[in-house]
Parts: structure tokens; sequence; C-alpha cells
């Protein structure tokens, strides 16, 4: 579910696709997934693997995932598979850096997963009646092309019919040839604000970053509240979500998870690249798989809202716009189906909720069966001979179709 980028495709940042599935045993005897973190066993952690002996599903699930990461030849696997918010498998797979295990704790960046957290906020603040939906953004972004048009859920849900900086050419030249550079939200929006829309707002759908850079300023106008502190206040600090936070420089919080990426043509480190072009300041998250099951589950089951506020997170009125037209291609203007169609920050995908971000050597998943309360976060990293996309997601995938082989995680 993501328009198709002019540059590599291992950069198509925080777009949209995919789902997972549940169920099945195998009677292998148990096996130990440990490895405490010292004398005291976690060492003061709070994201480690699993300690008990295995039963039949999370070996399974433990074999499934060490013949994905070879499969795919990916540097690094972490996962977190829970049930009813019950822990089934937590472990961590290959190497975060030559000599150093990868360990679930570590932490990486999780992009588009913020989307998904603004989303819920942006509900949130509707149930409390200070601001509507339907509001249009001229009182607070009076500059912003068609602001008076542009409605605060068309940012959210993608249906205002800006071009998306991320798949704009110019861009991606100036990002590869600088990928340390420090973006503002003004340089960014510069490139969108150069083409005419898509399409009327309201009446399609077209995937852009520029949509969020737009909403966050809004959501900071309206409640006087910076971002971050905002999302900490009605998400991630409910939830207990300590190791998700933003990062205003290219720093990650340790232990870090090291990304490595041939993007620009030759294999190299991609950790420290600067992330500030892929969303506003104050929404660049950091996170560990843990944190991301959480967000999988509170997220995909509408746990911080009311059942009319998660009913419109899983369809703000997306269902049945897209498709090509004369100005705008079926590759950008993904039509929207019931089966697969963008929320208000969430990707729904055959009743999986879900996010994917991918980029700079970085890949990851979050996604929820509300069927089945099964929540699946996966992150990945890259070697050199790593296919294309977003290797967490097809990770996932297999995971999925063993434990929820009705429900299938249907990627692009």
């Amino acid at each position: 579910m993501r328009p198709t980028p002019t540059r590599s495709r291992s950069r198509r940042a925080l777009l949209c696709a995919a789902l997972l599935a549940l169920t099945v045993q195998t009677a292998a005897a148990p096996a130990l997934a440990s490895r405490p973190g010292g004398p005291g066993g976690h060492g003061g952690r709070d994201c480690v693997r699993t300690e008990r002996p295995l039963d039949g599903t999370a070996r399974r699930i433990l074999d499934i995932t060490r013949k994905a990461k070879s499969d795919l030849r990916l540097k690094s696997v972490e996962l977190r598979v829970t049930v009813d918010g019950r822990e089934v498998l937590t472990d961590a797979l290959g190497e975060s850096m030559t000599g150093v295990p990868a360990e679930p704790d570590m932490h990486f960046r999780a992009g588009s997963v913020a989307f998904a957290h603004i989303g819920t906020a942006l509900l949130r603040l509707v149930e409390e009646g200070r601001v509507d939906l339907d509001d249009t953004v001229e009182q607070w972004l009076p500059d912003v092309p068609e602001a008076d048009r542009i409605t605060l859920r068309m940012l959210a849900a993608n249906t205002t019919g800006l071009h998306d900086y991320v798949t704009d050419p110019a861009f991606g030249a100036e990002l590869e040839a600088h990928p340390f550079r420090q973006w503002t939200p003004a340089q960014l929006l510069a490139y969108p604000y150069r083409h005419s829309f898509w399409y009327e707002p309201g009446t399609s759908w077209s995937y852009s970053h520029a949509n969020y850079l737009l909403l966050v300023a809004a959501l900071e106008k309206i409640t006087g509240t910076r971002i971050d502190r905002l999302v900490g206040e009605y998400v991630t600090g409910p939830l207990g979500m300590r190791n998700t936070r933003n990062g205003f420089t290219p720093d990650i919080p340790r232990p870090v998870l090291h990304a490595f990426t041939s993007d620009r043509g030759f294999y190299e480190e991609s950790t420290f690249w600067n992330p500030s072009w892929t969303t506003a300041p104050g929404a660049v998250i950091t996170t560990h798989v843990c944190d991301l099951a959480t967000s999988a589950r509170a997220i995909g089951s509408g746990e911080l809202l009311s059942y009319r506020s998660y009913r419109t997170l899983l369809n703000p009125g997306t269902v049945g716009l897209g498709g090509g037209t004369a100005r705008c291609p079926a590759s950008i203007c993904l039509k929207q189906t019931e089966a697969k169609h963008f929320g208000l920050g969430v990707i729904v995908v055959n009743g999986w909720v879900l996010q994917n971000p991918s980029f700079s050597g970085y890949a990851a998943i979050q996604a929820y069966l509300p069927s089945k309360r099964l929540a699946i976060a996966v992150s990945a990293t890259k070697t050199p001979t790593t296919p294309d996309g977003n290797q967490a997601e097809a990770v996932a995938r297999r995971i999925a179709a063993a434990l929820a082989p009705d429900d299938p995680l249907a990627v692009s």
C-alpha cells in the first residue's frame, strides 16, 4: 500500500502495506532462549529473551525466524509475539555490529510508528471536545495552500492531494548526497509546494509525508504542547512505553541496534544518518521490540480510545477513495478497499492493524490482529546481499502464516 518511489526501494520510509496470521503448535522438546543480562538475571533490563522453556508455538516461531533470517540474508532480526498481551516469544538473532550480538532491548528507528501514535492522540483530543476532525486548518496554518479546504481528518488520513517529498527525485538526490543534513519542516514542505495538488482535497487518497508535518504543526498550535509531550501524555506514557522516545538529534539511546545499507551504491553504516527528514521535529522516534509489541497491541485494539473513535481510526472515510485518474496515476492514488486501506495513521489489511517503517537501513513492523488478539513486532537490519524491501515485514509475514493462516499478511 504505497506509491513506488523513484529512488531506492529501501528508502520508502514510513509508507503503507501489509498483514499477518495465527495458530499452530508442534510437539518438540522444550528449549531455552534465554541470555540473562547479568548475575541478577535481567541485569535491570526490561526487554530480554524469553527465559522459560519454549513451548511448541514459541519454538515454531523461532525456527521460522531463523530460516527467514538465513533466506533473506539479514544481519539481525529482533522479534516479540504476544497473544492477549501475554508473551509467546521474545528473541534477537544475528549481530548489531561485527562481534556484537543483537539483543531485544537494543533501540532502533521506528519511523511511521509515530503516525499511529499521533492519530490516536488526535482522536483523544476529539473525544475531549478540543477539536473536530473536520475542522479546516486555516485557523492554525493560514499559509498552507488550500488551508480553508484541508481538514485535520484529511491530513491524518492522507487525503489532501499534496505531493510526497520522499518520492520527489530532487529531494531524493539531495538526501542521497547529504545523509547527515538537518532538515527543517519548511525545507521539506518546499518540495510538495512546488507541485499542483494531485486532486481536490478529500476526493482521493495518496501517501504524503507532508501531511504529517502539517498535522503535527496544527496539533502543536491547537494544544500549545510540543508533539513529543502530547504523544507522551496520551499514548506512550499511559502504555508505559519508556523506551519509545523522540530524538531531536541523530543520536539513538543505548544500547543501539546498528544499521547498514547499500542505498548509496555501496554497503555502509547508516545508524546515525540524520532522520530529520522523516517527519516533524518531536515525532522522530526510536524504540525497542518490546515497546513495539506494546504499541501494536494497544493501537491495534483501540485500548486508548472509545469504540466510536476506534472505528474512525480503522476507517476515517478512506475506503472507496483512490484509483488512477488523468492527474494521478494508480501507483500514487492507490485504490482504498475494505480489505486494504489507510486509516488514521495506521494501515488496515485483511483485518490486521499495522505500521511498517523502512528507511536508512532500518526496517520494522508492528501488526495486530484484533480477532485473535495477536501482536507481532519485528525489526531487521541488512547485510550487503539482503533483498530490497521491508524484510522485517517479510519475516512477520512468515510468522503470521503459521499463526493465523486464515488472515494473510498481504504486502503491496
